[in-house]
């Protein structure tokens, strides 16, 4: 068993519900033992349940999942350990003819998993002093003159005010001697959204979750009352008295950092935190479209109405 199902989409659109669901469907009709493995970044932290939205234990009774409580918010993940896991967890599966449903809504960690990663060069703080000093003292200018010998492919696949991609270049070219852009075109000759090619022997269904505008707005605020009705600010308030500092990485993502910042005194009150996380959750979900949508190939479906659909997808899948 080589075959692998994605379900992504953006936050909030019904991502947990419906994996959980089609994997019973698969074992019960099917017959296939099926595991979920979990690409969202926020669901690998064991301190954080009720601000993530993760499954409970009931909801993951009788389907076993991977990826979830894995890491502490003390010790963050990258989307380098993710992949290192991940890989590990998957190929075992797929020994054991287990189906694999991938589920979650952090795009750049499932791009990674399927399209690689180029190797992260860590500058010296000589090499990163030098760089910032040049831009510092004679402008980007003196990057683009600099990447005009160095790395010009670079250059031109970078928007003349991406100042921070300009220096990455230089930085690495300084490093290692070699081109940035040589090392991704190495890894990743087709587009880095095309997913009909992928590093991976495995046989993949992406199946694209999204709700209409509207519904989901309303979802999303729901979601966010009903967070704080089953503990939010309790939740981590415990976090307060276990002596995290709030600067903890995880703790800086969408409905934890805002109740910080309430606990802080800057809302009046409940109402106005619930309606920040709101507008901050929709801009969330407005970025992940962006970037799903330029995943190909998948199959987009409204989880609200076409169950069915989405079955009868996999079934094709499957068979």
């Amino acid at each position: 068993m080589n075959k692998l199902i994605i379900i992504s989409g953006p936050t909030a659109s019904g991502k947990t519900k419906t994996s959980i669901d089609l994997a019973h469907e698969i074992i019960s009709k099917y017959k296939i033992p099926t595991v979920i493995i979990n690409f969202d970044s926020l669901l690998f932290y064991k301190e954080l349940s009720i601000g993530t939205a993760k499954p409970t234990l009931a909801e993951r009774q009788g389907i076993e999942h991977f990826m979830i409580d894995i890491e502490s918010i003390k010790s963050p993940m990258n989307v380098a350990n993710f992949i290192k896991i991940g890989e590990v967890i998957i190929k075992e599966q797929m020994a054991l003819g287990k189906c694999i449903i991938l589920v979650g809504g952090s795009a750049f960690y499932l791009r990674a998993l399927f399209k690689g990663m180029y190797e992260s060069v860590t500058p010296t703080e000589q090499i990163k002093n030098k760089i910032d000093t040049i831009y510092k003292q004679d402008g980007i200018e003196a990057i683009i003159n600099f990447l005009k010998t160095h790395d010009p492919e670079s250059l031109e696949n970078l928007h003349q005010n991406d100042h921070y991609r300009m220096m990455r270049a230089a930085i690495h070219f300084e490093m290692t001697g070699t081109k940035i852009s040589t090392q991704k075109r190495n890894l990743d000759i087709h587009s880095p959204y095309d997913f009909s090619q992928i590093i991976h022997p495995w046989e993949i269904l992406h199946l694209y979750l999204d709700i209409p505008k509207e519904q989901h707005f309303e979802i999303i605020k729901n979601r966010t009352e009903k967070m704080f009705s089953e503990g939010l600010l309790e939740e981590i308030k415990e976090l307060q008295n276990q002596h995290f500092t709030f600067e903890e990485k995880p703790l800086k993502s969408i409905g934890y950092k805002e109740v910080i910042q309430w606990i802080n005194g800057h809302f009046l009150n409940q109402n106005d935190c619930i309606e920040r996380i709101s507008i901050s959750t929709r801009q969330l979900a407005k970025s992940q479209r962006t970037f799903f949508r330029k995943i190909t190939p998948k199959l987009s479906f409204n989880p609200l109405t076409d169950q069915e659909k989405i079955f009868s997808a996999v079934e094709q899948f499957l068979s």
